[in-house]
């Protein structure tokens, strides 16, 4: 994830353009209609275990395609979803990077009520960054990756623990797809589509024939310290009424100071090719406007440990989730 391959607009009194992917610069409003739909009781989302689930995927090492880390870590996730659902597929095969590398990858997708019309689609990506661009130090080296890449993942693992005991009236998905952060720097039309090469694989070519859901959220950066989480400019575009549904269920939960009124950007990521094919999908991501990429300080760099994971962060997104998932259900 690079400014996600180019694009990021941060709006404050004037917009300020960090990117070259998009010229779009329209302004979204600043807060959305908040739904009216009562608060539904979800189950509580464990923060221990979503922390040791980040932490399960560092300790194999940065999860690079085409090492040894990578192929650990996948066979670790499948078989944890396996534990929690019979239904898990894989896709697997070879895909070819901006840079003319072959990237061996796996897209791991896990559904739960597989027979259910209105469907939910959760999503992540689980692969790191094979160099640590933003860095002074080491910069060739790859990023740990726990809070790009190894948070969304562990909050979908820990939704995942959850579905299997507590299953909702509704279809869920999710995927974690590979091969997203072996993209080029520096944005601009070359680097446009050089991002997110699984979940591109996986629009032209589901797990499932005809695949759709009703919509889809996408987690990317949910775990860092006092994170925040803005409105995305494609996610308000293609998918408001999503956005407000995630967004109204925090702020009933208390959790306005992660989910945030705010503008923040548009930002090329795996949504960008969710919705292409027509599922409304939103990226909760964390931005910084005060920093100069617009992301967090951490954001591609060695600093990306377990030391800026909170289990406070995981457990605003977690239970947001499952809030809005069995709202979903009712």
């Amino acid at each position: 994830m690079q400014l996600k391959n180019a694009i990021l607009l941060l709006f404050t009194a004037s917009s300020l353009t960090l990117g070259a992917c998009h010229n779009e610069t329209k302004t979204p409003p600043a807060t959305p209609p908040a739904e009216t739909k009562p608060m539904v009781t979800a189950p509580d989302f464990n923060a221990d275990s979503a922390y040791a689930f980040v932490k399960a995927q560092i300790d194999f090492g940065p999860r690079v395609p085409n090492t040894n880390a990578h192929i650990a870590c996948g066979d670790y996730l499948i078989a944890k979803m396996k534990s929690w659902s019979p239904n898990v597929f894989v896709q697997e095969g070879v895909l070819r990077a901006f840079d003319g590398t072959n990237l061996k990858f796996r897209n791991i997708i896990t559904s739960f009520n597989p027979d259910a019309k209105q469907r939910v689609l959760l999503f992540a990506h689980w692969d790191t960054r094979p160099w640590s661009d933003q860095d002074s130090i080491d910069p060739m080296k790859p990023s740990l990756g726990a809070d790009d890449g190894g948070s969304g993942v562990a909050v979908l693992m820990e939704i995942a623990r959850q579905l299997s005991q507590l299953k909702p009236n509704i279809g869920v998905d999710l995927a974690f797809f590979d091969a997203e952060d072996w993209g080029k720097e520096g944005g601009g039309p070359s680097a446009e589509d050089s991002y997110a090469l699984g979940t591109q694989y996986w629009a032209k070519n589901p797990h499932v024939p005809g695949y759709t859901a009703d919509y889809g959220i996408l987690l990317d950066m949910v775990g860092a310290k006092d994170a925040q989480f803005r409105f995305e400019g494609l996610s308000y575009e293609r998918a408001s009424s999503v956005l407000r549904k995630v967004w109204s269920q925090a702020s009933q939960l208390g959790y306005s100071n992660y989910f945030l009124n705010q503008d923040g950007g548009w930002i090329t990521d795996d949504h960008v090719y969710v919705n292409a094919i027509g599922i409304p999908s939103i990226d909760i991501i964390h931005t910084r406007i005060n920093e100069r990429s617009g992301f967090p300080s951490h954001w591609h760099t060695h600093r990306d440990n377990l030391d800026v994971i909170d289990k406070n962060t995981l457990k605003a997104v977690g239970q947001t989730l499952l809030h809005v998932l069995f709202q979903s259900a009712v």
